[in-house]
């Protein structure tokens, strides 16, 4: 009896160390939509300077991140998991459990982890259906306009007049004579885009919600985009940092 019970004391101290010094860490994709399916990645961390720890099983809310079989002294391990968020807005992800039953399988000793980390899902992407049609600022969305820049295509070789950037310098063919030589590029400029949330074709607020954020991660990269939500105008302006702005004034509207 004494002899189990010693085995016991054993084998709790090692599995209650086993699982000490471990801190999780939940990293999200740059992107989170609404009814879509999201890969994160769920790490673990064993900040033990001398003992490595084996068997550790990951959850997080009914996402399972599998079971790492070593994590090194000093090192992390990492696996994958999925969510799926069904709505829009601010969430708050659930805590991570982390467990094992090492060194042997009677018991299975955890730590809960809140980690209070929120995170902003956008509206999920409905497209405009062919029979709505898009809102009519959106039928200029193929017109540009042509104007002298340092993009787009390669009109002609032209001397160099001391205005130019020096990237524009074409140092190949400068080489072959006494002048140096820019290259000129046409640029096309697209007409602003201009969202109103209440000309969303949709029958629902969420669905004129989704048309918007689709409309905006359609146009956001390729020309200006502006979104107007009641009183609230968010000037024209495009680029990833842009778009993620007006998508999260998007998913953060009219949320309790």
């Amino acid at each position: 009896m004494s002899g189990l019970l010693a085995f016991m004391s054993v084998t709790g101290y090692v599995g209650m160390l086993n699982i000490k010094q471990l801190l999780p860490e939940l990293i999200p994709p740059p992107e989170v939509y609404a009814g879509t399916q999201a890969g994160f990645r769920l790490r673990v961390s064993n900040t033990k300077r001398h003992i490595p720890s084996f068997l550790i099983r990951m959850e997080s809310g009914h996402s399972l991140g599998g079971v790492v079989p070593f994590v090194p002294r000093s090192q992390a391990a990492e696996r994958p998991v999925t969510f799926l968020f069904p709505r829009r807005g601010k969430v708050t992800l659930d805590p991570v459990r982390i467990s094992s039953n090492f060194p042997v399988n009677f018991f299975t000793r955890f730590w809960m982890f809140d980690l209070q980390q929120q995170l902003i899902v956008f509206p999920a992407l409905l497209p405009l259906s062919a029979d709505d049609g898009p809102p009519s600022d959106v039928s200029g969305a193929s017109r540009c306009v042509d104007q002298r820049g340092q993009e787009g295509e390669l009109e002609r070789i032209a001397s160099y007049s001391g205005r130019e950037p020096f990237k524009t310098i074409h140092w190949k063919l400068s080489a072959r004579g006494d002048d140096l030589l820019v290259k000129q590029f046409g640029s096309q400029s697209a007409p602003p885009l201009h969202v109103d949330l209440d000309s969303m074709p949709g029958s629902t607020l969420e669905e004129r919600i989704s048309q918007a954020a689709w409309l905006v991660k359609r146009w956001s990269m390729q020309r200006p985009v502006s979104l107007m939500l009641e009183q609230t105008h968010i000037p024209a302006g495009m680029g990833a940092q842009h778009e993620r702005h007006l998508l999260t004034e998007l998913a953060l509207y009219a949320c309790d």
